[in-house]
């Protein structure tokens, strides 16, 4: 039985699925969460469907990489790690390099380094996981599976930056979005649970975590996404800012006696949730402390704010919406951000039933009984359609 590890590194989350192929099962299933901060949570989800949940501070990104590996066998899931013959690993920036998935080589890890401007937060430590588990799994055959290809076919119009065309065709310059592996899911899965062919809907998927991205989809082709030429564009996030005037950043870097890089980097560690909260880029801690804290509520609100804004822009766009999708750590687990993103949209016939939408981590349709849209919560599963991606291109 060939077994496919499916391996998801976020900024502050890796998880990962164990699959026999080509059957879909999944075998074994986990993740780390919390990653370098306090309270980092290991959990397991083990064949007979026990789950296992340790705790420990500051579990670092190899620490994380290691244990996968050493859990698996010291759980019994696999008793020989050769037992794994295919591992494929989400990748957020394929840039105009990769428009599809591609079986790893020295030359397409090299090429995935050389895109990390593209990517800060997520390609250098992706690049880390594949080399590691090289060097753990040498039999296995990897395979990168990139969030930007479902951009590739978006409409020029949108992934155009006005700014002069000859840095485009020089230097790349354009969007190109992320979080596709997710919001390819999304949409196929939304498409399934309506009973309606993808390409005769209007879809908007919301992928809200520690990373935020909204995608439009016009009858099955990515019409829009809020991420730009790197993840730290579009929505306020846990750590990144999202939009912002780029005078403001060169003012700030005047003041401050910051260099651009300098000055990157605050927007994509020390912005978001956590800048404006001066407390944690997580959601969970906020919701906590919002009512003793005006900063942790203010960071919330504004979350909301940042997130309706973007919603009624792609309803426009695609002139109507027949469903909105939630998925990603807030988005499947955010009962409180859900409804508040919703009744901010009530004017486009969108909304949620307190009753339905009171569960966590679970696939429903949340919107009132003959809403005129669709309000659904769909679990993401990028790690199926990492998998579908090795099978596809080693078989």
């Amino acid at each position: 039985m060939a077994k496919t590890l499916a391996i998801n590194a976020g900024s502050s989350t890796l998880k990962w699925k164990l699959f026999s192929m080509p059957e879909e099962t999944v075998i074994a299933s986990g993740m780390v969460d919390r990653l370098n901060l306090p309270g980092s949570i290991f959990k397991v989800k083990l064949p007979d469907g026990k789950k296992i949940v340790d705790t420990q501070d500051n579990i670092t990104n190899e620490l994380a990489a290691a244990m996968v590996l050493t859990r698996l066998k010291s759980y019994g899931i696999v008793k020989h790690l050769s037992e794994i013959t295919g591992v494929g690993h989400r990748i957020v920036a394929g840039g105009e390099v990769f428009k599809d998935s591609a079986v790893i080589t020295p030359i397409v890890l090299k090429q995935i380094m050389e895109l990390k401007d593209y990517a800060p937060l997520h390609n250098p430590v992706q690049a880390y996981y594949i080399e590691v588990f090289q060097q753990l799994l040498p039999e296995a055959k990897q395979v990168a599976v990139f969030d930007t290809s479902l951009y590739a076919e978006m409409p020029a119009v949108n992934y155009m930056y006005s700014i002069p065309y000859e840095y485009y065709d020089k230097l790349g310059a354009r969007k190109y979005g992320a979080h596709g592996t997710s919001h390819r899911y999304v949409a196929h899965r939304t498409a399934e649970i309506l009973g309606k062919p993808l390409k005769d809907l209007k879809l908007i998927t919301l992928h809200l975590g520690s990373g935020s991205s909204i995608t439009a989809f016009d009858h099955g082709q990515a019409l829009d996404t809020s991420m730009g030429f790197t993840p730290l564009a579009g929505v306020m996030m846990g750590t990144r800012s999202g939009d912002i005037d780029a005078s403001l950043v060169a003012f700030l870097a005047e003041k401050l006696g910051k260099t651009m890089p300098e000055m990157i980097a605050i927007l994509n560690h020390k912005s978001g949730l956590l800048g404006i909260s001066e407390l944690s880029p997580d959601q969970r801690d906020l919701e906590k402390t919002q009512d003793e804290r005006p900063k942790s509520k203010l960071a919330l609100e504004m979350f909301v704010n940042r997130v309706v804004r973007y919603v009624g822009s792609y309803i426009a766009e695609l002139n109507g919406v027949d469903a909105i999708v939630f998925t990603a750590g807030s988005g499947e687990n955010g009962v409180e951000m859900r409804q508040a993103i919703a009744d901010k949209l009530d004017y486009f016939g969108i909304a949620i039933d307190p009753a339905k939408n009171d569960f966590r981590g679970e696939e429903h349709i949340v919107s009132p009984d003959g809403g005129r849209v669709k309000v659904l919560v769909v679990p993401t599963n990028e790690e199926l359609m990492i998998v579908r991606d090795v099978e596809r291109l080693t078989k």
